[in-house]
């Protein structure tokens, strides 16, 4: 059965899964949802035997219904190739006291090349199946890795441009370089003179704008999103969920229904969302421990009820994670309102007008699922610390704030039984100088980024990714800067409009 999409603020919007995906966002700033989430009907004997490759047909095909059989293949095919570096694409490895899931094997060494190695293959199949005549520009905002990662999925890819913003003083010096850097002669890079949250709503801006839209058309152009908003980002995270709990099961870490709990450093909520999904596919998932850091308006809602983004903003080590506007929430809103687009709406809009809203009673009851906490700079540093110290596993500053946060999550709950899967969403190496300073301040604070680099790679016993002996004298293709109010004005300036 056919599986079509809705918008979260206008129930009278619908589209199929390809036409959802070449969208991005839908009208009103709403985003595209299933209207059911399929089952997994798969044995897990039989998911265990399963490529991570074979594992992605299974769940991808149950929502990208109107892709053939043959189409959703060969996306998945020239997705999950030899650009990552190891065979298992998402490796499980025991350190302490859980399973690190490492999703950043992929060419720029983070969890988003995970979804965005396969969104260009999906986007270009999907114009192909309605007849899309226009040049896609794909339009992104990025706190950290999804730019790097869209910008290399979607490099040279005919038919195609990338234009993406990101906040010139919010990323860490290594996410900086690989994106100026970024070769593709459809390729755009531009730092704004803000945070995430304005580079984002900026974004939104345009997408919104109808007489843009018409301009754009008239031009020859459409846009399309390469975030987490585009359901063709969100239903691949959902697949190394799948395939994380086959493999513990395939090494008899746990028995056949056994749940287990899912640790997700989470700012855009998108990663966490996909946990979800999954477990709502029927993965026994028990629960979804939701770590923010220091900009803990996630965590906050999960404790109150009130999403409430009056606040300061943080500037930490997880930049990936500084964001007080998490646009994939909406999706789980709706479906906390029955999947009541205008209930939904009206929430949406008091977080425009306000900066805040507060969910009801019963719909707070809905979050049962989640468990929120958060760790402050001092915490991530000394669990990079700690467990480089015990185990001589050595993780980011992103997956080491959800390690701290599992931490507070069994002292809390007294859950030590329950196994645990913390996705880690970013090699080490992005984060060098967070990561080299916590193992040693004083050791290492005196070093370049790339001799921090070669020392982590002597500690960690293991060869530096190519991702960062590409940039390592990398020229810089990319210098142009603006204000949040002039990004349009960018826009219009790289594909030659007036």
């Amino acid at each position: 059965m056919d599986i079509m999409y809705t918008s979260t603020r206008n129930a009278g919007e619908k589209a199929t899964a390809s036409q959802a995906i070449l969208k991005g966002l839908a009208e009103n700033g709403g985003l595209f949802v299933p209207e059911r989430i399929p089952t997994l009907d798969i044995d897990p004997d039989t998911l265990a035997q399963m490529t991570y490759q074979e594992t992605a047909y299974e769940v991808m095909s149950r929502f990208f219904t109107d892709f053939t059989e043959e189409e959703l293949k060969t996306c998945i095919a020239n997705a999950y190739d030899a650009k990552f570096d190891t065979a298992e694409i998402a490796p499980l490895v025991h350190a302490g006291d859980a399973w690190y899931l490492e999703l950043f094997h992929g060419p720029t060494i983070a969890f988003k090349d995970m979804a965005l190695s396969i969104l260009p293959h999906l986007l270009i199949t999907a114009a192909r199946k309605n007849q899309v005549r226009n040049e896609i520009v794909i339009l992104t905002a990025t706190s950290g890795d999804t730019g790097k990662a869209a910008l290399a999925g979607f490099a040279d890819v005919p038919g195609t441009k990338i234009i993406v913003f990101y906040p010139k003083h919010g990323v860490s010096p290594i996410q900086e370089k690989q994106m100026v850097t970024q070769k593709g002669d459809n390729t755009f890079v531009v730092g704004i003179n803000g945070n995430f949250d304005q580079a984002q709503s900026g974004v939104k801006k345009m997408f919104s704008d109808a007489a843009f839209a018409k301009e754009l058309d008239a031009a020859g152009y459409q846009f399309s999103s390469a975030n987490s908003i585009n359901i063709g980002r969100l239903v691949p995270q959902i697949v190394y969920y799948v395939y994380a709990y086959a493999r513990l099961y395939a090494k008899g870490e746990i028995q056949k229904g056994e749940k287990i709990n899912v640790v997700v450093p989470t700012g855009n909520f998108g990663n966490i969302l996909a946990a979800f999904y999954a477990k709502n596919m029927g993965l026994p998932i028990a629960e979804l421990i939701c770590a923010s850091n220091e900009n803990k308006v996630l965590c906050d809602f999960f404790a109150t009820g009130t999403y409430d983004k009056n606040r300061p903003f943080i500037l930490t080590s997880s930049p990936s994670m500084d964001i007080l506007i998490s646009s994939n929430l909406e999706r789980l809103i709706y479906r906390l309102t029955g999947s009541d687009a205008a209930r939904n709406a009206a929430y949406m809009e008091s977080l425009a007008a306000n900066g805040a809203y507060t969910v009801t009673p019963e719909m707070k009851a809905g979050l049962s699922d989640f468990y929120g906490n958060f760790a402050d700079e001092t915490e991530t540093a000394q669990q990079i610390q700690t467990l480089y110290r015990e185990t001589g596993y050595i993780t980011d500053t992103h997956t080491a704030v959800a390690a701290a946060v599992y931490a507070k999550y069994k002292a809390d709950t007294k859950d030590t039984d329950t196994k645990a899967v913390i996705a880690s969403t970013a090699s080490p190496f992005k984060f060098t100088r967070s990561v080299m300073e916590a193992v040693d301040r004083e050791a290492y604070h005196a070093m370049t980024d790339f001799e921090l680099a070669d020392e982590l790679g002597r500690l960690a016993k293991t060869e530096l990714p190519q991702a960062i002996e590409e940039i390592r004298s990398a020229a810089v293709r990319h210098d142009t800067v603006c204000e949040p109010e002039e990004m349009e004005r960018a826009v219009r300036t790289f594909l030659k409009l007036r």
